[in-house]
């Protein structure tokens, strides 16, 4: 029996009658790369890409790239209180103050959960007893794709119990942190992007709204 042509199927070949010579079912490939910036937190690099085309060869592009770690992004839950952690810091790309959620790098091959919880023991002392959290993996976003390969991994983060540890953060963090309620959380207007994916997914888990989400018991 044929398979039945899906939705994404018939988009695709509406997208290929308005196609101006780029074959974009095909996978473009970088043919150059040249380092123009390496810095603390991110590198920048010049590529030469290929795109494939319709009539079969391929047109040559030039990007620059923003190289950066991948990062983790996280909504914290006191389940028992119902109380949500809210951290404020300063962010360079707003030049202020900002409140937001707890995130942070990951560094080399660290998981997304063990990233997590290294980052909420660094910077709040938070560590939660052993089988006393669950992670959600909420979303994966990139931060601009026209420009950068920075993916966040969005979770949350429910605490049932824990203990509270040292901080341990850079010589040049400074990190205020405090519980909070949801309504104060959602009169905060916090604006980064990642951050509001969290609060967007944790207002639907609170409506009662089911979502697809990978849940993984940890600690």
């Amino acid at each position: 029996m044929p398979r039945k042509e899906s939705a994404v199927d018939r988009l695709e070949a509406v997208l290929q009658e308005d196609s101006d010579g780029i074959n974009m079912e095909r996978q473009p490939h970088i043919t150059a790369r040249i380092a123009q910036y390496s810095g603390a937190i991110f590198d920048v690099d010049e590529l030469t890409v290929a795109l494939p085309k319709t009539d079969g060869g391929e047109e040559s592009i030039t990007r620059q790239l923003v190289k950066h770690a991948p990062s983790v992004v996280m909504i914290v839950h006191d389940s028992k209180h119902d109380k949500y952690l809210v951290e404020r810091e300063y962010r360079v790309g707003c030049n202020g103050f900002v409140f937001g959620l707890p995130a942070g790098l990951m560094d080399g091959a660290e998981s997304v959960d063990a990233a997590a919880l290294r980052e909420l023991r660094e910077e709040t002392g938070i560590v939660p007893t052993q089988h006393a959290c669950t992670i959600t993996r909420i979303s994966d976003s990139y931060s601009s794709m026209g420009m950068s390969d920075e993916i966040s991994h969005v979770i949350s983060v429910e605490l049932h119990d824990w203990n509270i540890h040292e901080t341990h953060c850079d010589s040049d963090e400074h990190v205020q942190s405090a519980w909070i309620t949801w309504d104060t959380l959602k009169a905060l207007k916090i604006q980064s992007a990642t951050c509001v994916i969290a609060l967007q997914s944790e207002a639907l888990k609170r409506a009662g709204i089911p979502e697809e989400m990978n849940i993984r018991e940890n600690c």
